[in-house]
């Protein structure tokens, strides 16, 4: 975490200023629209090529290698490797760990077993399942699953929500609310 100042500059204090001169919260969000859509128009937009490199990473949950990617899109590897990077902040093969990691995250919060997680979304085994928890969340499979800042949504999560769907055999399934 940064402070606003540390990535946007002058251009911090004079929001901070303008936001802390009007009265209601309605002006405040106006105000904030305001900011982050000429923020956002200022910056060219991601290539089209980027752009379906990262929905090709979400829709297979990190289950995405990126040479393949690479083709998918007619680059070179080294060339999506940069533009992916550049225009997003994070190398491809970074994002398809984030992705698997909190695609993984949300099933051992939906009371799933870590091996059968490991198996089934394309970790080696428990144990590099084990490392990318430790890596990304400074915890164990067994403490992410029970973190409180994981609570399954059933909005933004339905087929991981435990009130969404019943347990099977075997499966420990508790409503983190």
């Amino acid at each position: 975490m940064v402070a606003l100042k540390e990535v946007w500059g002058r251009d911090a204090e004079r929001a901070e200023d303008r936001l802390r001169a009007v009265a209601s919260w309605d002006e405040r969000f106006t105000i904030a629209v305001d900011i982050l859509g000429r923020r956002l128009g200022a910056h060219p937009p991601v290539d089209p090529q980027v752009a379906y490199a990262w929905r090709r990473t979400l829709s297979s949950r990190g289950r995405v290698r990126v040479d393949g990617l690479a083709d998918e899109v007619g680059w070179s590897r080294k060339r999506l490797w940069s533009r992916f990077q550049s225009q997003l902040g994070i190398t491809p093969k970074r994002a398809a760990r984030l992705v698997r990691f909190d695609h993984a995250a949300h099933l051992l919060a939906a009371g799933h077993a870590a091996a059968r997680i490991a198996a089934e979304n394309g970790y080696v085994d428990q144990s590099h399942l084990h490392r990318e928890v430790a890596t990304f969340a400074g915890l164990t499979p067994t403490a992410l699953a029970v973190a409180p800042w994981l609570a399954v949504d059933d909005v933004a999560w339905p087929a991981s929500s435990p009130t969404q769907r019943p347990a099977k055999d075997g499966e420990r399934i508790r409503d983190l609310r």
